[in-house]
């Protein structure tokens, strides 16, 4: 360990040069001349001082006088977009809530003698629809009938089993949701009905009146908006008496 101590002593305190070496190893080999035409070449390749100078340093003949290339915009500054937060359509729209449509499907199941608009009726509107079977199940639960899953049951099997009646029965098509959302708005009356239930009772010869004539209200509504809509026309008493079975179920569950 001491002659490492001692060897790092004499590197430190020598007059160690790295040019002195190289002048010595080349002046022991006789290359003096061409090391110097070599070192010549490389001091010559480097960057001089000139070209580090600030440009108000630099005169005019060593100013740059090239052009910066800059490319074509491909695209104008002044485009115009279309797509603007301004120019998209309300929320409500995007959903297909329509509340103009809404009001008037209520107002044609309300007043069964009303003519129906086809246009109108022929759209898969369920956000009525599920308002009444909430408001019919509400109402069943303030009469202390907790019917929720026999409402939407009942509502289920009776859509899948009228659209399957209307496309045997009428030439047009018709989709799933277009009978569900007319049979859900058919459903209002029965809403009158479970309501009135909630203050008096429904078990007794008034209340098997008012069942009826709930029943043939909402059945009545449902198979004119079908025929208007389908062009059904002369089938709407067919349309009406399976409509009158499905209601006649939960006019069953609203009496009892």
């Amino acid at each position: 360990m001491s002659d490492f101590g001692q060897f790092d002593i004499d590197f430190y305190t020598s007059n160690y040069l790295p040019d002195n070496q190289e002048q010595g190893y080349y002046s022991e080999s006789g290359d003096t001349g061409h090391v110097s035409e070599s070192k010549r070449g490389w001091m010559g390749g480097m960057p001089q001082p000139e070209a580090f100078a600030p440009p108000g340093t630099l005169s005019s003949s060593q100013l740059y006088a090239g052009q910066i290339f800059q490319p074509a915009s491909e695209f104008p500054s002044n485009t115009v977009y279309s797509d603007s937060f301004d120019e998209e359509p309300p929320l409500l729209e995007e959903l297909g809530i329509n509340f103009d449509h809404i009001w008037q499907k209520t107002l044609t199941v309300l007043n069964p003698m009303k003519p129906a608009d086809g246009s109108i009726m022929n759209e898969t509107d369920l956000t009525g629809p599920m308002v009444f079977c909430l408001a019919l199940g509400g109402t069943l639960l303030l009469a202390g009938k907790v019917h929720f899953g026999y409402v939407y049951g009942m509502s289920a099997v009776g859509c899948i089993a009228i659209h399957a009646l209307l496309n045997l029965m009428s030439i047009a098509s018709v989709t799933y949701g277009c009978v569900a959302s007319v049979l859900g708005y058919c459903l209002l009356p029965m809403v009158i009905l479970s309501t009135y239930a909630i203050f008096f009772s429904l078990q007794g010869s008034l209340g098997t009146v008012l069942a009826l004539i709930i029943i043939g209200w909402c059945s009545l509504s449902a198979s004119k908006i079908f025929t208007s809509a389908l062009a059904m026309e002369g089938q709407q008493f067919l349309v009406a008496y399976p409509c009158a079975l499905l209601y006649g179920l939960f006019a069953l569950m609203t009496v009892f």
